[in-house]
C-alpha cells in the first residue's frame, strides 16, 4: 500500500492563545500549518514553540519579492524549524532558483545535513479562492487555472523547487508532468457533504488522495469541531474511502 498523505492542520486564527487551546487537544505528531494571519500576530515565537515541542511546521508565507529578499527569508525559515515554506511561482525563474539555492544552503533545523530535516519549498500557483474567471481577470482573457498551474509547476521544478500547492483538480497533471517525487499540497480539503466556504476547488480527503496529494491541507474541518482530535481521525480514515 503506498503512503498516506500526511494531513496538516491549518492555524488560521487571529492570536497564538487560540491556536495553541488547539495544539494541545491534538496529538504531538500532528502537522501544523502557520499561516500569514497568524504569523503577522504572533510572529516567529509560535514557530519556534511548535518546532520545539517537536511538532512539524508548515510556514505558508507566500514569499514573492525580489530574489535577495526571498533567499533571506527563506533562510530565516530554516534557521526557525519550518520544514515547509511557500513561495510564490509567479515570482519568476531567478527568485525562485535563489530560494531554492538558500534552503540547499541552510540545511535544516540548526543546520542539519539530513535531506529528510532541510526545509523544503512549495511553489505557489493558483490560489484555490480562482477560479478560470477569476484568473482570467487578473492575468488576461481566457486563462485556464488547469494550464497556468501546470505551467508554473513545472517552472518550480525547473528552478529547484521542491514542490506546490495547488487544488486537487490539476494534482494528477502536476504529478505526471512533473514526476512523483514532485510534492503537492492539496488545500481546500472537505469531508464529504461540507461547504466550500471562501475556496472555489475543494475535495474530500480521498479524491486529493486518488489525485497523488503528498499532505492535505484542512482547516475548519478541525479547528471547529467540538472535538478536533476525533475530526482529525475522521478526515485520516476518510482517506481510506
Amino acid at each position: 500500500m503506498t503512503r498516506l498523505p500526511d494531513v496538516i492542520v491549518a492555524l488560521d486564527f487571529p492570536d497564538p492563545e487560540t491556536a495553541w487551546e488547539l495544539v494541545e487537544r491534538l496529538p504531538v505528531d500532528t502537522w501544523y500549518k502557520v499561516g500569514l494571519e497568524l504569523f503577522t500576530r504572533a510572529g516567529p515565537p509560535v514557530v519556534e514553540r511548535l518546532v520545539g515541542e517537536g511538532r512539524n511546521v508548515f510556514l505558508d508565507l507566500k514569499l514573492h519579492d525580489i530574489p535577495n529578499t526571498v533567499a533571506g527569508a527563506v533562510r530565516s525559515a530554516s534557521r526557525l524549524g519550518a520544514r515547509l515554506l511557500t513561495v510564490h511561482a509567479a515570482g519568476g525563474e531567478a527568485m525562485l532558483r535563489a530560494a531554492a539555492q538558500a534552503a540547499a544552503e541552510s540545511g535544516g533545523d540548526g543546520g542539519s545535513e539530513e535531506p529528510s530535516d532541510r526545509l523544503r519549498l512549495l511553489a505557489i500557483t493558483v490560489l484555490t479562492s480562482l477560479d478560470d474567471a477569476a484568473l482570467s481577470a487578473v492575468i488576461g482573457p481566457g486563462a485556464s487555472v488547469e494550464e497556468t498551474a501546470g505551467r508554473l509547476a513545472g517552472l518550480a521544478r525547473e528552478s529547484g523547487i521542491d514542490g506546490a500547492v495547488s487544488s486537487v483538480n490539476e494534482c494528477r497533471a502536476i504529478k505526471l508532468a512533473c514526476g512523483a517525487e514532485f510534492l503537492v499540497v492539496t488545500p481546500g480539503i472537505r469531508l464529504a457533504g461540507q461547504g466550500t466556504q471562501d475556496q472555489l476547488r475543494v475535495a474530500t480527503p480521498a479524491t486529493a488522495r486518488a489525485a497523488g496529494a503528498d499532505y492535505l491541507v484542512v482547516g475548519r474541518t478541525i479547528t471547529q469541531a467540538t472535538d478536533p482530535a476525533e475530526a482529525l481521525e475522521r478526515v485520516r480514515a476518510a482517506l481510506l474511502d
